[in-house]
């Protein structure tokens, strides 16, 4: 029988995934705007994702309030660990929103390349550092018996986490460019299929290469996987998404496609939390030292009350959300007011 620090794992899990898929093609679709041919693709960039991105973000924070609420002693480990990097990507996510705001109050072309950069770059910021950080929860880090941590940052930089970062830059581009291309048309619809066909290349080589790096670097993340049905739930539907994706875009099927490219990102978020249960953070110096959904938990009592506010809450945000993208959705039309 499931108990509630299980329940609270997948759910932080789950939390983690709706940001990936939500956020992630806003992320996405700012890289691309680096490559924009004029101001008219640039302002369709920026409308597709505006009415939306702050929406999207409430995910990261409700995945960020969950940490803190069931699993204290994992926030304080992680954060006090990645703090640097935390902070570069609290710059990032203030640069990005502050770029899509501030971009047309000036009616001024530098004006407007400078926060178009920044929008494109403290994306690709993000996306990367996102990937850098779970590359070096997977790889474990060096928590001490009494649960002490100290790491520099330079070591967060490592040949593995790094890799995960590019991987992560890949499968937010390629869903970035699958969004984009089901609200756009015309030319700028094939050309962003074309850069989510080749986003899906370097996505798909990018996580072999993380496969095989990961079998080196964590073995432990392999051990009794095989026999937990949620394992190959996950593969089945990761191949099926992502097998899928290249003939939805053949076939002109971006909606699809993008809804495949989210199968994607939820399988491999899923595959991740199967392999690290019952830890939330390995230690590299023993695993007996790793933090876990038992002793990094919050109180049963706190448990409890946690679960029955998210019991509200989350139906709530998932209803706003349904009912955001619903008025918002359908090709991207520009006019007199807007980005």
């Amino acid at each position: 029988m499931m108990d509630l620090n299980t329940t609270w794992f997948l759910l932080l899990f789950v939390l983690l995934a709706g940001y990936l898929i939500l956020d992630g093609f806003d992320l996405g679709v700012a890289v691309l705007h680096l490559f924009a041919r004029n101001e008219r693709e640039r302002r369709i960039h920026l409308s597709a994702v505006g009415p939306v991105w702050d929406g999207n973000e409430v995910w990261l924070l409700t995945a960020g309030g969950a940490m803190f609420a069931a699993f204290p002693v994992m926030y304080a480990t992680v954060f006090s660990a990645f703090y640097l990097a935390f902070m570069l990507l609290l710059f990032a996510l203030i640069f990005r929103a502050v770029s899509l705001e501030f971009r047309s109050q000036i009616e001024h072309a530098g004006w407007r390349r400078f926060w178009d950069g920044a929008f494109g770059f403290s994306s690709l910021v993000t996306a990367i550092l996102l990937g850098v950080v779970m590359g070096n929860v997977l790889r474990g880090l060096p928590i001490a018996a009494d649960g002490s941590l100290t790491i520099a940052f330079l070591a967060l930089l490592n040949p593995y986490a790094i890799l995960l970062g590019a991987l992560s830059a890949a499968m937010l581009v390629m869903h970035g460019a699958l969004y984009l291309a089901a609200r756009t048309e015309g030319d700028l619809q094939q050309r962003t299929a074309h850069w989510a066909s080749g986003a899906w290349v370097a996505f798909v080589t990018l996580y072999a290469a993380a496969m095989v790096a990961t079998r080196f670097v964590s073995p432990f993340l392999f051990e009794g996987v095989l026999a937990r049905p949620l394992f190959w739930i996950f593969v089945l539907g990761w191949l099926a998404s992502v097998g899928w994706i290249p003939v939805m875009l053949k076939a002109g099927g971006f909606v699809r496609a993008f809804l495949l490219s989210s199968g994607a990102i939820a399988s491999t978020m899923g595959l991740i939390a199967v392999s690290l249960f019952p830890r939330l953070v390995p230690s590299s110096v023993d695993l007996e030292y790793s933090l876990t959904i038992y002793n990094a938990a919050s109180t049963p009592r706190t448990l409890t009350v946690m679960f029955v506010i998210v019991l509200v809450g989350i139906p709530a945000v998932l209803a706003y959300t349904a009912y955001v993208y619903k008025i918002f959705m359908g090709k991207v039309k520009l006019g007199a007011e807007g980005y």
